[in-house]
């Protein structure tokens, strides 16, 4: 077995790569940029060695620095995680000719599978369903709309190197078609240094299915079922699970020998992922291959038990795989949300800074009970109460970069049954204390509330049909209303019991008969009339019954149980109560004495500034383009700018018709959030 090995990545991705390494026994590596010199993969290493500047194309993307360090440093083998040099073949080639074991596929797979042109003519020479489309060079936009016409819209437009959701677009019309082919060229060549295009026939309310296969060099290759990735947004994925709630059994044994036969027909070695579009009949066309570690794999490993990234390590080793596809069982459902630092209050734009507060729940069962045992997957073994797991790169302080992805972290569940999971993800996700950035917590856990979610009628289109316009949060309904008032007054009441001993632990009743009375609660409009007695709580004059909290002043999270059902709160203080979050709901609950709540209904309500003629920067990063002059009059619709942060594009257009005054900025600018951009005439 290897002694040392480097892992030429960063982030949750490097860390849990070290987590495996180390309950293996091996040494390992780490390798950062300057943005990284304190980042939590750095400090777990054995050993880190400095790449350079924050730039990926300066630092991580440079193979030749890479071979340096394993040189350095004695590291015999390299484990590329996942973007980056993760599909670089000729990175591959090169650590071959030094000696330094890759831990992936061989560089023929990586380029037969890694393109994905060439990877569709071989899947299709394989006997693999795959979806009609153009695989030829496109010359233009112009091109690319005559193609797109040919082929039939809607189409997605999608970068050969591509992945990760960049570099494609989905075009509906010729216009669309011009647009999106310069767009998602550009993001190609800057994410990847390949802009190739092709186009292919976008497949109406689809599903997002994808295998996970393994496979070792004596010949051995099996799938480990599928995962669901279907909950995605801007073609990005959010939200994972496995199994599928939409594959019978004989759709998954299709897919995966399918699946399996590609990894053969390239002599496929290491954990490889092939994916597909499924549509509402469960016919299945294939997608392309991913020859690397997926971002979702922990839900493969925690409904097989297997470690992937063990078992990458072990193939690499030159180890037979240790199970055959008839050991390969689905045991329970898993659920992965991506944490990412972007704001769906604003568009879901991405948000930098530095983490003021990071407190994820704890990993292990749900419920606080031990475990008997912990499987290499992080699962418990021996119990069947749900569990949560977090891969993460950051800790609290830590700065997330507009250099790179806007991950934060991967917060998984396990359940016995989807609904246990998702009911395990819902809870875990109101317990996340995630202050200093926006990030889409509210907005997963949203999702986890939503009835077609719950269904399983999903598609990849879920997030633009349920939320046209964007998230602006979830409404609560009159019992969440009433239950969040006696929340806030229950808390208001804790937090004034300053020397008089720790609040009893969930479970007990809370004692109200000290400091019981009438308080009234203003959430948004709605005021409510909240009652504590020593018998228990009533709202408006229903009664909740007994309340119980194991809250104490100065936490940040709560568990309040109303009768048998626990509701936990993101719970932090302002002026005259706290702001309530859980389930996507979040509001401000002012708590008054009933003689002050009378002047506080009569106090102003300050309003926010008029920024109508303004074109502010909804995040921070790079302007790529500014397409409009100043007394230039634009049209509702029309591209006004681009903006570029965390690698992706975003295309900022015109509300209406107007004039444009002045453009203080110019391409290659650095903006922070809401700068102006432009201004309009009144």
């Amino acid at each position: 077995m290897f002694k040392k090995i480097l892992i030429a990545n960063r982030g949750e991705i490097a860390c849990r790569v070290i987590k495996t390494a180390r309950r293996m026994g091996i040494a390992t590596v780490a390798v950062y940029s300057d943005a990284d010199r304190d980042a939590m993969h750095v400090l777990m290493a054995d050993e880190a060695v400095h790449l350079g500047p924050p730039q990926a194309n300066q630092s991580y993307l440079l193979g030749d620095r890479i071979i340096a360090a394993c040189k350095e440093t004695g590291a015999e083998a390299v484990h590329p995680g996942y973007g980056f040099l993760s599909e670089n073949a000729d990175f591959c080639e090169k650590l071959e000719q030094a000696g330094i074991t890759f831990i992936g596929p061989k560089p023929k797979a990586i380029r037969a599978m890694g393109d994905k042109i060439t990877s569709k003519k071989l899947a299709a020479e394989a006997g693999v369903s795959t979806v009609p489309g153009f695989m030829g060079l496109i010359e233009d936009a112009g091109h690319a709309a005559k193609i797109a016409a040919e082929v039939g819209y809607p189409v997605m437009i999608k970068a050969s190197a591509g992945g990760g959701g960049k570099g494609m677009r989905i075009a509906w019309n010729d216009e669309e078609a011009r647009d999106g082919f310069d767009r998602s060229r550009s993001e190609a060549k800057n994410s990847f240094g390949d802009d190739r295009i092709f186009i292919e026939k976008f497949v109406e309310e689809p599903r997002h299915i994808e295998i996970q296969v393994l496979a070792d060099s004596f010949g051995t290759c099996v799938y480990l079922n599928e995962r669901e990735c279907s909950i995605q947004r801007r073609n990005q994925k959010v939200v994972e699970e496995a199994p599928s709630s939409f594959l019978d059994a004989e759709t998954r044994k299709a897919m995966g020998e399918q699946s399996v036969a590609l990894a053969k027909a390239v002599d496929y070695e290491s954990a490889g992922t092939v994916e597909f579009i499924v549509d509402k009949n469960r016919n299945f066309y294939f997608l392309e291959m991913n020859t690397r570690l997926q971002v979702e794999h922990p839900v493969t490993e925690l409904i097989t038990g297997v470690d992937l990234v063990e078992q990458m390590i072990r193939v690499a080793n030159g180890e037979k795989l240790p199970f055959t596809q008839d050991d390969v069982k689905i045991d329970g459902w898993a659920i992965e949300s991506r944490v990412y630092a972007e704001d769906p209050y604003r568009g879901f734009l991405p948000s930098i800074g530095r983490l003021k507060r990071y407190s994820p729940p704890e990993e292990g069962p749900l419920d606080g009970s031990p475990a008997s045992s912990t499987g290499p997957a992080g699962r418990a073994i021996g119990g069947g109460a749900p569990i949560v797991r977090n891969d993460t790169g950051v800790a609290e302080g830590s700065e997330i970069s507009m250099f790179y992805d806007p991950m934060i972290a991967k917060l998984c569940s396990w359940g016995e049954t989807r609904e246990a999971a998702t009911d395990a993800m819902a809870e875990a996700l109101d317990r996340f204390v995630l202050d200093g950035i926006g990030h889409n917590v509210p907005f997963v856990a949203a999702i986890m509330q939503h009835p077609r979610w719950r269904s399983g009628e999903i598609s990849t289109g879920f997030i633009a049909e349920e939320y046209p316009e964007g998230f602006d949060g979830t409404e609560a309904d009159a019992p969440m209303r009433a239950k969040l008032a006696a929340a806030a007054a229950i808390l208001a009441k804790a937090s004034k019991r300053r020397g008089a001993g720790p609040m009893p632990s969930l479970g007990e009743n809370l004692a109200l008969s000290r400091e019981s009375g009438r308080r009234i609660v203003f959430i948004d409009e709605h005021r409510l009339t909240v009652d504590l007695g020593e018998a228990g709580v009533t709202v408006d004059g229903v009664d909740l019954g007994k309340v119980e909290t194991d809250w104490q002043r100065g936490r940040r999270t709560a568990r309040l149980a109303f009768g048998e059902e626990t509701l936990s709160l993101r719970v932090d203080p302002i002026v005259g109560g706290f702001r309530l979050r859980l389930k996507g709901i979040d509001v401000d609950a002012k708590v008054y004495e009933p003689h002050l709540a009378k002047l506080a209904e009569l106090m102003p309500v300050k309003e926010a500034p008029d920024t109508s003629n303004l074109l502010l920067c909804p995040m921070p990063g790079v302007v790529v383009q500014i397409a409009v002059a100043e007394g230039e009059t634009v049209e509702a619709g029309q591209t006004l700018a681009v903006i570029e942060a965390m690698k992706m594009e975003n295309v900022l257009k015109a509300e209406h018709k107007a004039v444009v005054k002045s453009v203080p900025v110019k391409a290659g600018d650095s903006l922070a959030v809401d700068a102006v951009i432009m201004e309009f005439e009144t």
